[in-house]
């Protein structure tokens, strides 16, 4: 019998355990510096005074203002996202007409757009100097420096997180199981809520909260629609800025922490869902 040992070919997709470990270790200091210091530094400075300090700055008309106007704010600009989105990603999923990739790119267009250009587009097309503006001013529309300037701003900055989490997720399926449904007698909108929307749930549920963080985090666009008035269109983002500004390091980091908070309930929310629908999660992962 021969002794020589037999060869062993690895895999060019397999890693050694010491740069396997490097790349965690890459990545977990990454992730420390990135993401988990700052958190904690956000956290340190507002409990710096004691947490009843923190309360308190919390407690008074104008941060208790922010936090209403920025949930409000939420609450009307994630839903009408999420149904613009739906409604964009159908009609270039589903219909084959010129220009489509030029509208795509018009979707793409909030991406590469500064909010702040973004917000000073909305001053001079609804501002009381402009036509339209005037117009809605002598009717009584405030749009500028008022809540539907502010939401207008956060709809356009957050529309595109929806569309482009479920164009690729309709793509990939096609158009096979809404014909048949159509074939087999369902009505369009049966076909709408019985097929379409339990395939594309998850991406649905993904890009929401992408558009609810960043709604909630908004600052160039609503900066410049707003106004920064104090206690009535300043948000969160916006109030924080103020009280650093006016060196209330206490409350200017609480409310930040409030803001961090919010978006850590929104990523535990999605976590839950997940292991609550995990087998149904990977079976749509699988086709």
């Amino acid at each position: 019998m021969s002794d020589i040992a037999p060869i062993r070919f690895r895999s060019a997709t397999e890693e050694t355990p010491l740069a396997r470990w490097a790349l965690i270790g890459i990545a977990f200091a990454g992730l420390a510096v990135l993401v988990f210091a700052p958190l904690i530094a956000v956290f340190a400075e507002a409990l710096v005074q004691g947490a009843w300090a923190a309360v308190k700055s919390l407690g008074n008309r104008d941060a208790l203002s922010a936090i209403k106007l920025t949930l409000i704010i939420t609450a009307i600009a994630v839903p009408l996202n999420a149904a613009f989105g739906i409604a964009a990603a159908w009609f270039i999923t589903k219909f084959d007409f010129r220009g489509k990739a030029f509208l795509i790119t018009l979707i793409d267009l909030p991406f590469s757009v500064s909010p702040v250009v973004a917000g000073l587009c909305i001053v001079l097309m609804f501002g009381s100097n402009s036509l339209l503006g005037g117009w809605l001013v002598a009717q009584g529309y405030h749009i500028v420096f008022a809540l539907p300037g502010i939401v207008l701003a956060t709809m356009f900055v957050t529309f595109p997180f929806v569309a482009r989490e479920l164009i690729p997720v309709m793509i990939e399926q096609g158009r096979a199981e809404e014909e048949a449904a159509l074939t087999l007698g369902a009505s369009g909108w049966r076909t709408f809520w019985t097929v379409t929307i339990p395939n594309i749930r998850w991406a649905l549920l993904y890009g929401v909260l992408l558009c609810n963080a960043r709604a909630m985090g908004e600052f160039g666009a609503v900066a410049v629609v707003s106004g920064k008035i104090r206690g009535q269109t300043a948000t969160m983002p916006i109030t924080i800025e103020m009280l650093y500004n006016e060196y209330l390091s206490v409350a200017a980091f609480s409310m930040a922490a409030v803001l961090a908070l919010l978006a850590l309930v929104t990523l535990l929310l999605k976590t839950l869902l997940e292991i609550r629908h995990a087998d149904q999660l990977s079976a749509q992962r699988r086709h």
